[in-house]
């Protein structure tokens, strides 16, 4: 969400996010660094061509193999996550795990073996359906899990404070399917991108919508610039800036770039004014002869004290003063 309260058709409210009125970003990010692969911006209803929904329109949109490849692993929230759209993205060779809501259209409804209210903290269930892995993990409350590329069980453990029957808190470790740990560990690299932009945003005010998405925007191409200083840097052993230093550092080489090259000469001195008068009040006395034709004039150049001629057949005022670069 860009934050914004601007009068315009694209602006949504998200009563759930920390920024509730804005432009709402769909965004693709990798999860280790945040670097901002590709986003869209939530324009209203989206009529696609699959007619399965925002959230499956959405994904597609973003993970074009064209561009993308195949191969990669998709961590998603509960939004976003359905069996329909994790098999098409499997038939693309794009694994999927996420979080998912147990009413969606495709989650196995049978109750054998579910979970009940006596269920020990990390107790876990699970069905698998065609290539799609369905959990159910109780933690401090079940959490319910799709995936397309981990097994049920693999052994891995993770601690908690549990409160035994004597009323004493201890740490305890429990058994944590694999999708879980896997999905921890890897989603949130679209916080970590905004996180990474709140630090030092050039977002502010403005009454101009488009404005807004041109700030935003920049931050984006920055702190994808800065998490590229910061991958360079470490494979060439060197220790990368921190993202203020790296921000001042493209600051002053921007200015030096857009500064010219060579010396601005100095504006050429303004020319005098050189205008024709009378040598004497009256056009019949006063004559002198051309400094040009050596015919008898009544005008002279006011700046330069030269008499020439200024008539229809003879224009000697201009060719004097162009000969003489005047």
């Amino acid at each position: 969400m860009v934050a914004s309260k601007a009068r315009t058709g694209l602006k949504q409210y998200m009563k759930n996010k920390p920024t509730r009125w804005g432009y709402k970003l769909f965004v693709l990010a990798e999860s280790k660094s945040g670097y901002t692969w590709d986003f869209f911006v939530y324009e209203g209803k989206m009529q696609g061509s699959s007619g399965k929904g925002l959230s499956y329109e959405s994904v597609m949109d973003l993970v074009d193999t064209r561009l993308l490849g195949t191969g990669y692993k998709l961590f998603v929230d509960n939004f976003y996550t359905s069996p329909a759209l994790f098999r098409d993205l499997l038939q693309m060779r794009i694994w999927a795990c996420g979080t998912i809501r147990p009413h969606v259209i495709g989650f196995p409804k049978t109750k054998l073996n579910t979970l009940d209210s006596k269920s020990l903290r990390g107790s876990m269930r699970w069905i698998r359906k065609d290539s799609l892995l369905f959990v159910q993990w109780r933690d401090t409350r079940d959490v319910y899990m799709c995936s397309s590329l981990h097994t049920a069980h693999a052994g891995d453990t993770v601690c908690r404070r549990v409160k035994g029957a004597d009323g004493q808190w201890a740490v305890k470790e429990i058994c944590v399917p694999p999708a879980v740990k896997d999905y921890n560990r890897c989603m949130g690299g679209v916080d970590l991108s905004d996180a990474l932009i709140g630090y030092y945003t050039v977002l502010h005010k403005t009454q101009r919508w488009y404005k807004t998405f041109f700030y935003h925007f920049m931050d984006i191409a920055i702190v994808n610039a800065y998490l590229l200083h910061k991958a360079i840097a470490l494979v060439k052993g060197e220790t990368p800036m921190n993202q203020k230093a790296f921000r001042e550092t493209l600051v002053e080489e921007l200015a030096e770039a857009g500064s010219p090259s060579t010396p601005v000469p100095p504006p050429a001195p303004r020319r005098r004014s050189h205008l024709p008068v009378y040598i004497s009040g009256h056009s019949t006395e006063g004559r002198l002869r051309c400094k040009h034709c050596q015919m008898k004039t009544p005008t002279k150049c006011r700046t330069c004290d030269v008499p020439l001629c200024f008539v229809l057949k003879r224009n000697c005022y201009t060719d004097w003063h162009d000969q003489n670069n005047l």
